[in-house]
């Protein structure tokens, strides 16, 4: 499928210290932790999709509509809901009054080319919080007729909309039933052209016909959760993780649990923020990555490889 014209995706390239030493991780240009070779880790489809079925922050941008109701919005809109179908396209619950909601319906058949941007943040408060972005860019149009039923029920099973979709009664009205000028909520479907990931792994571009066949995390549901309840309530077993550091272990090192997936955990590792210092401030921070014995797949296995590590640091 060849590129929407006009649409400038960042460039995929991964970048790492090569003198950093003693931790799963290096320093990127911009300060982010980069991964090293051999770090067990997600591919950039599961990646992606994990980002877009979670409940990260999206913006649905059209490139060149307009929109004279409304000039401020540009063509901008923020889907409250999305999921991706078995064959990889996304579909997106919109506003019926949005910008994207009105371009979709005006462009009938026309091509209109669309950008989705995923921003990640940490659920917890580290120095660089944002912890990647992803890019899907391709062609948006309503989604019509027989395939509404299918593409609410996909989203229902994602997120909790079946109420603002209407699932407890038939999701398609009959042709000859009153409709209201413009519905309250529309579903849009992002026929994938192109995608793009700059995160915690580093940057790279992703082949849309991966995002059908990748599967989400399990963990995605949860981490947010779990990465704060560690933090609250067992901030001393994560400063614990610190002995496994070896030659990088050091006594005035605040761990931070940033994120988990069903490979393992994540821990950035703050120089310089004392008791009365700002960890989220401290410029001096490095990531060490704890694999887990095994792929977990539910809070139950999590659980197990969590105290593992922990036990792992207390001997």
């Amino acid at each position: 499928m060849s590129r929407p014209h006009g649409i400038p995706l960042p460039s995929a390239h991964r970048s790492s210290d090569p003198n950093e030493t003693g931790s799963a991780f290096g320093d990127d240009k911009q300060g982010q932790p980069r991964p090293r070779e051999g770090v067990r880790q997600l591919t950039g489809a599961e990646r992606v999709r994990t980002l877009v079925e979670s409940n990260a922050s999206v913006s649905l941008t059209l490139p060149g509509a307009r929109d004279t109701h409304e000039p401020d919005e540009l063509g901008k809109g923020a889907p409250v809901a999305r999921t991706v179908t078995p064959d990889g396209d996304v579909i997106l619950l919109v506003s019926g009054e949005s910008a994207a909601a009105r371009a979709a319906a005006h462009a009938q058949d026309d091509d209109l080319t669309a950008v989705i941007e995923i921003t990640d943040v940490a659920p917890v408060s580290v120095p660089h919080r944002i912890r990647g972005r992803a890019w899907l860019a391709g062609w948006l149009t309503p989604v019509r007729g027989a395939d509404r039923a299918g593409c609410a029920a996909l989203l229902a099973e994602r997120q909790p909309v079946g109420e603002l979709l209407g699932l407890a009664e038939a999701p398609d009205l009959p042709d000859d039933a009153p409709r209201s000028p413009r519905p309250a909520w529309m579903m849009l479907r992002l026929e994938v052209g192109e995608i793009s990931v700059d995160d915690l792994w580093g940057a790279e571009r992703v082949d849309p016909e991966e995002l059908a066949g990748a599967e989400p995390d399990p963990m995605a549901a949860h981490e947010a959760e779990l990465l704060q309840h560690l933090h609250a309530a067992h901030a001393e077993r994560v400063a614990d993780l610190c002995g496994l550091l070896g030659p990088r272990a050091a006594a005035d090192l605040v761990a931070v649990p940033l994120a988990l997936d069903r490979l393992g955990l994540r821990v950035r590792f703050i120089g310089g923020a004392g008791r009365g210092a700002s960890a989220a401030a401290s410029s001096s921070f490095f990531d060490a990555r704890f694999d887990f014995p095994e792929p977990v797949a539910d809070i139950c296995g999590l659980r197990r490889a969590v105290h593992h590590l922990f036990a792992a640091a207390a001997h």
